[in-house]
């Protein structure tokens, strides 16, 4: 019988909480994202100056929870133990990578598998790697009606990739100087009431550069 010890064991201690949002997240290190590893190296980019490689996130003990958490995708009760975590947090939303992003088809599966087994929770996946999603998707892979997946943009003020996201029937979003249509910066940089980012019939949310 699954306990709450053994989920957050399994799970490489459970879920991040970013003081930005409306509920739990997870995360993983950011210095290990394949694309945005490459556009960290690119002036302008909106990887250039990434937030999940400052700040607390250097230090030690959040380093080594991240750690612990990428290590956890291995466990063959990952998805068990995500499903248990986030039905005991009682919330009706989530969000995937506060820091960090996807590595492979399979890790795209297995969030998938978890989404699948909370209907009742909304479901938020930011990432910049659309080559994950686009193999996923075409060997076969269904994207949930309760996941929202946003392929973000890789420029600063750079244009949607929305041919590519309307292809594979998939959401966007972008980082702009001007023009954003995320309320946190008006609001302590927090979701408050806003849930655009979860919401499929948003094609795209435009983040304000901070």
């Amino acid at each position: 019988m699954m306990t709450f010890e053994h989920a957050t064991t399994s799970t490489g201690g459970g879920f991040s909480r970013p003081s930005k949002m409306p509920c739990p997240a997870y995360s993983i290190p950011a210095s290990l994202c394949k694309v945005g590893g490459k556009l960290r190296k690119v002036e302008g980019s909106v990887c250039e100056s990434c937030f999940a490689l400052k700040g607390r996130y250097r230090f030690p003990n959040v380093r080594d929870a991240l750690a612990r958490r990428l290590r956890s995708l291995r466990r063959g009760d990952w998805v068990d133990s995500m499903v248990f975590l986030i039905e005991a947090e009682g919330n009706a939303f989530f969000r995937w990578h506060d820091a960090g992003d996807l590595q492979n088809s399979n890790h795209l599966k297995k969030i998938i598998e978890v989404c699948e087994k909370t209907p009742n929770v909304r479901h938020w996946l930011p990432t910049r790697e659309a080559g994950v999603v686009q193999s996923y998707l075409n060997n076969g892979g269904k994207v949930p009606a309760n996941l929202t997946i946003r392929l973000s943009a890789h420029m600063i003020d750079g244009a949607a990739p929305l041919a590519l996201a309307r292809r594979l029937g998939v959401q966007v979003s972008i980082v702009v100087t001007s023009g954003e249509t995320c309320p946190s910066s008006k609001q302590g940089n927090k979701c408050l009431t806003c849930r655009a980012c979860w919401d499929k019939n948003k094609e795209v949310v435009a983040y304000g550069k901070h």
